[in-house]
């Protein structure tokens, strides 16, 4: 695996790289040798933050963690990936049952990834426990943003009435709202 580690506000120590690669090199059993890891340590005020992005065929394993101490967030970014990484073959392996051609392991992933049996959660398995139906009438995004505060809510889906698409304003973790258009390719 190749690591590329970078910092924001923060200096990359030798200590705090051998910490990380020491940390995500348990993911190395998953990994072909050309896999990048791209690391960003940030400091925010009091927040220690770290960010994993691992690129894989068609897909990205990604997790952000934040905590007031560096090496905890580093610990909790390794069992997310790990859980992540479960969750990612359970389903490669469901693509492929049934379709023997199908089975063929995208390039990223070490043969050994999908021949490890004591890795499979069942629990992990995705549930949708609830469907709700609304009515779309066409908004500004900024008064999609006003509905969802006076809703409670940290997202909201609406009728663009500039576009006419479906569109979703969110709250972000800094306060500020984002907005998710469609982009059909």
């Amino acid at each position: 695996m190749k690591f590329i580690i970078s910092g924001k506000n923060i200096e990359v120590t030798p200590g705090l790289k051998s910490t990380i690669e020491q940390k995500l090199k348990k993911l190395e059993r998953y990994f072909t040798p050309e896999t990048e890891i791209i690391v960003t340590l940030s400091v925010e005020k009091e927040r220690q933050k770290i960010e994993v992005t691992i690129p894989v065929k068609g897909n990205i394993i990604r997790s952000e963690q934040t905590s007031n101490d560096m090496y905890v967030s580093i610990d909790l970014v390794e069992e997310v990936i790990e859980r992540q990484l479960r969750k990612y073959k359970n389903k490669l392996v469901a693509r492929s049952q049934g379709h023997p051609t199908a089975a063929s392991s995208p390039s990223d992933f070490k043969k050994e990834f999908f021949e490890s049996e004591d890795e499979v959660e069942e629990d992990g398995e995705i549930r949708i426990v609830r469907t709700k139906k609304f009515g779309i009438k066409p908004m500004f995004p900024e008064d999609a943003c006003i509905q969802m505060e006076l809703l409670g809510h940290n997202f909201f889906v609406f009728s663009n009435a500039e576009t006419d698409e479906v569109n979703v304003v969110y709250k972000r973790k800094d306060g500020a709202f984002g907005l998710i258009e469609p982009e059909f390719h």
